[in-house]
């Protein structure tokens, strides 16, 4: 099966329409980094809340158009998924540990929103399932992929991925400002949107959803799919 590279989390350049990805502190930062590293993604604050039984659902970052790392193509929008065989596709390339710590608490037909970045106009697209659990990340043993981490070992590799599969299109794009907008009004009021991670750990490119948290707004959005 082709395996076409999505964009790492915490590895972007700036995104357009004020949304950014760039390296956060973990991946910089020694201790800081083990820390994560070592943490079990249920312990951290976004999952403080939700309930021990509730599905999770996730927000996953990809670029959509042509950007050459290291002479290699990242470019992976819903449309490269949906051509895959069986529509289905690994989502590598993620070098962020807290990012790849929710990748590896993601659970087979849990589902998230594909969401375009780095583009002229980013936003929600999609849906899609997760169809294989967290195994080991190949790109980073690949010396010529811009994802290569040479600190990595076969025997106890730092980075994982996981198998997603297209779901179905949004009915409408969900934009990136019309998001904004609801979260800066949940933010008054109190509302759903008021801790969307999108914007409050905007520099991750896998970002968990629940019900549990932030709950209604997953119900709110996933009503303009097909």
């Amino acid at each position: 099966m082709p395996r076409p590279r999505k964009r790492p989390a915490g590895v972007a350049g700036p995104e357009k329409n004020g949304q950014s990805e760039k390296h956060t502190k973990f991946e910089n930062s020694g201790e800081a980094s083990a820390k994560v590293e070592n943490s079990s993604p249920q312990k951290t604050s976004v999952f403080k809340n939700c309930g021990r039984n509730l599905s999770n659902y996730w927000l996953m970052k990809s670029e959509p158009e042509s950007r050459l790392d290291k002479g290699v193509d990242v470019k992976f929008s819903i449309e490269d998924l949906k051509a895959q065989p069986l529509q289905t596709a690994c989502w590598d390339g993620v070098r962020n540990y807290q990012a790849r710590n929710f990748l590896r608490a993601m659970k087979l037909e849990e589902e998230a929103f594909f969401y375009h970045s780095n583009c002229k106009e980013p936003g929600i697209v999609g849906l899609m399932k997760i169809v294989k659990e967290a195994y080991p990340d190949h790109t980073q043993f690949e010396k010529n992929s811009p994802h290569y981490d040479p600190s990595s070992k076969e025997d106890n590799p730092k980075w994982s991925m996981v198998d997603v599969q297209f779901v179905r299109m949004m009915k409408r794009f969900i934009s990136l400002a019309e998001l904004k907008t609801y979260h800066q009004s949940h933010k008054a009021t109190g509302g759903p949107l008021k801790d969307m991670a999108l914007f409050t750990r905007q520099r991750l490119s896998v970002q968990p959803l629940t019900q549990g948290y932030p709950g209604p707004w997953w119900k709110h959005l996933t009503c303009c799919l097909k």
